[in-house]
C-alpha cells in the first residue's frame, strides 16, 4: 500500500495502542437530559457514548547477517561496498514490501498486523480492538455491495452508482469526511475513465495522456493494485480516526551488532513494533462487487 502522510499527521512513539471508540450510534446514546421547568431535576447518569478498544502490539525482526570471511573481504582498501549498510537498506526494502501486504491483509497470520481487510472488512461483523461488531452495530465498519444494489460496476457506474450512496453514508461535514480512497486497478481505472471529459490539453502540440493525480469530493484517490489490496475493491478511509502506530523503542530501530560465541559472523537486528489502529469503524467504508 503507497503510505501517503495526510492532516493530522500520524503519531510516532507511542507506548500503548488503546484508542477510544468515539462513535454514538442508537446502541450508545447520551442519557437523556430533557427538562421543562426551570427546577426539573437534571439526569446525570453517565452517557455511555464511548468504549475502549485494545489493539495488541504486533512485532517483526529482521536480522542482516554477515560471515566474518564476508566482512573482512570487504574491508580496507579492498571494500567493494559497504556490506553492512547494503544489506541494511535491502533489509529495509524487503520489510516495506512485506508491510505494504499487510496493510490490506485480515490480520490472521501469526503476529500480522490489523489490515484494511479486518478493520475495514467484507464482512463488518468481526471482532476489531477486541470489540465484537456483532454484539455491537456502532462498531461496524461501513460496506457498499455493488450486487445487493444491483449495480454492475463500470466507468459509466462507479462514481453515482457506488462511490456517491457510500460517501453519503460516511460524510459527517468538512473536517470529518474520508479524505483518503484507495482502489484496486480495476475500480481506479473504472474512475479515472469517468473523468475523461474533465481532462483538459495545453498547447498545440503537447497533450496529457492521464491524470498525475485524482480526487473525489476532498478525498485523494489513489490505486494500489499491486501491493495485496483485493480485487474489485475501493476503501474509503476517514484518517482523523485511523493510525499506523509504531513503538517509540523499536520503528525500524537498528540493534548493535551481535557475535555468535561459535561461529564467525555477526548479526544485526532491525525491530519494529507497533500496530493499525482505528477508533471509528463505521465512518470507513469500502465498496466490494
Amino acid at each position: 500500500m503507497a503510505v501517503k502522510r495526510h492532516e493530522p499527521p500520524a503519531r510516532k512513539g507511542r507506548y500503548s495502542l488503546d484508542c477510544r471508540a468515539t462513535y454514538r450510534s442508537t446502541d450508545k446514546e447520551p442519557c437523556d437530559n430533557t427538562f421543562d421547568s426551570d427546577w426539573d431535576t437534571l439526569n446525570i447518569s453517565a452517557s455511555d457514548v464511548i468504549t475502549a478498544a485494545e489493539y495488541p502490539w504486533k512485532q517483526i525482526a529482521l536480522n542482516v547477517v554477515a560471515s566474518g570471511r564476508e566482512l573482512r573481504i570487504n574491508s580496507g582498501e579492498t571494500q567493494i561496498i559497504n556490506l553492512a549498510k547494503a544489506r541494511i537498506k535491502n533489509a529495509i526494502r524487503t520489510f516495506n514490501n512485506n508491510f505494504s501486504s499487510d496493510l490490506y491483509s485480515d490480520g490472521s497470520l501469526t503476529n500480522q498486523i490489523n489490515g484494511l481487510q479486518a478493520i475495514i472488512a467484507d464482512t463488518n461483523t468481526n471482532t476489531v480492538g477486541g470489540i465484537s461488531a456483532t454484539t455491537w452495530a456502532f462498531w461496524q465498519n461501513t460496506v457498499y455491495d455493488a450486487s445487493v444494489n444491483s449495480v454492475t460496476p463500470s466507468a459509466t457506474t462507479i462514481e453515482n452508482g457506488l462511490m456517491l450512496p457510500l460517501w453519503l453514508s460516511l460524510d459527517r461535514g468538512p473536517d470529518d469526511q474520508p479524505d483518503l480512497i484507495v482502489a484496486d486497478n480495476t475500480y481506479y481505472s473504472y474512475f479515472e475513465s469517468s473523468q475523461v471529459s474533465l481532462k483538459r490539453y495545453t498547447g498545440e502540440s503537447n497533450a496529457n495522456g492521464g491524470f498525475v493525480t485524482l480526487k473525489y469530493k476532498n478525498a485523494d484517490v489513489i490505486f494500489d493494485g499491486n501491493s495485496g489490496i483485493p480485487a474489485n475493491h475501493m476503501y474509503f478511509i476517514n484518517t482523523n480516526y485511523f493510525e499506523l502506530v509504531t513503538h517509540q523503542d523499536a520503528d525500524l530501530t537498528v540493534m548493535d551488532d551481535m557475535r555468535p560465541v561459535n561461529q564467525d559472523g555477526s548479526v544485526t537486528p532491525i525491530l519494529w513494533m507497533g500496530n493499525v489502529v482505528c477508533s471509528n469503524r463505521k465512518l470507513q467504508g469500502v465498496i466490494i462487487p
